[in-house]
């Protein structure tokens, strides 16, 4: 995972009001596998910015999977 990745959450966070499959952005990373991450409605709107774990998240793709892509 990187800076900008869109990722889907994987987990329900209702403490967060977050639940499994909001998609968001990554937008910091600030150590290995500690993210933060916004996520924000259809009009472009953020309603959360959370920091979150690798593991509660999955990057989404937007083309055929290759492996250049994974890495």
């Amino acid at each position: 995972m990187k800076l900008l990745d869109v990722v889907a959450l994987l987990e329900d966070l209702p403490e967060l009001g977050l639940y499994r499959g909001q998609v968001g952005t990554i937008v910091e990373e600030y150590e290995p596998g500690i993210f933060e991450v916004e996520f924000s409605d259809s009009t472009g709107r953020t309603y959360a910015i959370e920091t979150l774990n690798a593991n509660q998240l999955m990057v989404l793709y937007y083309q055929p999977i290759g492996e250049k892509t994974l890495v």
